[in-house]
């Protein structure tokens, strides 16, 4: 790797994020323009490398949650948390629709103090700007361990657009994301 290669390395930023199902969040993600890469997986439980059934029983304390690694130099991390709060709702606690249990909870798991404290002044500007009729009940704790999911969950929307979960419940959502947040997809 070059000199120019590894600072580029260096410039990227990961934040751990969960908002119901995962595949729903990363759909979103791998169109905004400045992210790099976004995974599928694991964190805030309390299990060592769970699968993806131990997690749906909800017994592991884990939820579903991407990693979104992107070029600050490009996108926020304000504007990322912004669509977060936007692409799933923030107000229902262990719960995103018909997806019930504490694995689809809302959660913001932060990288480091800077992280956390940009997370609640986003939280606060959400709340003030009362976008949400109800009050957030999302989690903003420090990221432990993060388990990648299992390969099949990654970019399960563009290998699975026919699949009945994708065409009813996530394509909405991209949807409703490429409309609002048209000038910040890629192209």
């Amino acid at each position: 790797m070059n000199e120019t290669q590894n600072n580029e390395k260096q410039s990227l930023e990961t934040v751990t994020l969960g908002g119901g199902c995962f595949w729903c969040l990363e759909a979103v993600y791998v169109e905004l323009r400045g992210v790099e890469k976004v995974a599928s997986g694991y964190a805030g439980g309390h299990v060592k490398r769970p699968t993806y059934r131990e997690v749906c029983n909800g017994a592991t304390g884990h939820a579903e949650v991407v990693q979104v690694t992107f070029d600050p130099s490009v996108i926020s991390l304000r504007d990322i948390l912004r669509v977060f709060f936007t692409m799933h709702d923030p107000t229902t606690r262990n719960r995103q629709g018909a997806d019930v249990g504490t694995q689809y909870r809302s959660i913001i798991l932060y990288h480091d103090a800077a992280q956390k404290q940009v997370a609640r002044e986003i939280m606060d500007e959400v709340t003030q700007q009362r976008i949400w009729p109800n009050p957030l009940v999302t989690e903003l704790a420090p990221l432990g361990d993060f388990y990648p999911a299992e390969e099949y969950h990654q970019d399960y929307f563009a290998r699975n657009p026919k699949q009945p979960y994708c065409q009813v419940v996530i394509a909405p959502k991209v949807a409703k994301f490429r409309k609002q947040y048209f000038q910040q997809l890629k192209r």
